[in-house]
């Protein structure tokens, strides 16, 4: 029998195999768009309060979905070249553990909701409903790109709502831009496994159209996510830092897509990490200093 030390040191264990298969780090992907939206509802006026209690439900809700999709597609995980090797496939955590804490994330998601108000109390279900349902999509419909953009565009809503307890068509505007945002690079990042979704039945824009379409697609998703984020500034009062934060997005997106050809698709992990990462963040900053400044 295992002693105490043993069962701390293997749940430790097991938990940092678990942060590390939800690439927990990529958590930055999504909060620097909440944090935009909780800035523009207060108009920089925040609390402690409210920024830890969004916080705790950003990583919550993230933290629950990826750890739902683990389980999910662990069997396809399993059969994917590309993908065999994490936890659970590898046989490194089990389907229960990953469940356990997943659930438990998701009872954050809930618990910050209900400090935050009664609107983000009763919309914490319907959350965590898309964010596990996201995982069945690629089963079967050739856009659950879309439904995962619409999956983690809740996060500037659901910021929204937790500073004011209603919603605007500037929160609407905002989550419209990181829905197109997060399926676009999607659709980039499903590029390497075009092939594989092809053998096993899965549904995926690479897979239904081919490439080249798959790049225009989400050329297209990404023009609009510029476009919705430009149309900020007919329901907001912003400033000319926020017009140049969205410029150098556009810029970083057209970028992002220089990276990627039909014939060179070895840079996909650049694109889709690195200056995704950087666009979060750098929208962030300008919509900060926009704020500071007036």
């Amino acid at each position: 029998m295992d002693s105490i030390p043993d069962i701390i040191r293997q749940a430790y264990e097991g938990f940092t195999e678990f942060l590390e298969m939800i690439k927990f780090e990529h958590t930055i992907f999504a909060l620097p768009f909440a944090f935009v939206s909780l800035l523009l509802a207060t108009r920089g006026h925040l609390t402690a309060h409210l920024v830890f209690w969004v916080i705790a439900a950003m990583v919550g809700a993230r933290t629950g979905a990826m750890g739902f999709n683990r389980v999910i597609d662990a069997e396809i995980d399993r059969l994917n070249p590309r993908t065999r090797e994490r936890a659970i496939p590898a046989g490194r955590i089990s389907r229960t553990f990953a469940m356990l804490i997943s659930i438990l994330a998701f009872g954050i998601l809930i618990l910050s909701a209900s400090m935050l108000n009664t609107a983000c109390l009763l919309a914490s279900p319907f959350a965590i409903l898309v964010l596990i349902g996201y995982s069945y999509t690629k089963r079967y419909t050739t856009y659950s790109h879309l439904v995962l953009g619409f999956a983690i565009s809740g996060g500037p809503l659901g910021a929204w709502l937790a500073a004011t307890g209603t919603l605007s068509w500037t929160s609407f505007f905002l989550s419209a831009a990181v829905l197109c945002w997060i399926a676009g690079f999607d659709i980039l990042y499903s590029i390497q496994d075009m092939e594989f979704d092809r053998q096993h039945g899965l549904h995926s824009v690479p897979a239904a159209f081919g490439i080249t379409p798959a790049l225009w697609i989400a050329r297209f998703l990404h023009l609009l996510s510029v476009l919705f984020l430009s149309g900020i500034t007919r329901t907001y009062p912003t400033g000319l830092l926020y017009a140049v934060g969205v410029f150098i997005v556009s810029i970083l997106l057209i970028y992002e897509h220089t990276l990627i050809t039909p014939r060179d698709l070895s840079r996909i992990t650049t694109a889709f990490f690195t200056i995704n990462g950087l666009i979060s963040i750098i929208f962030l900053g300008f919509v900060a200093t926009d704020l500071l400044v007036k």
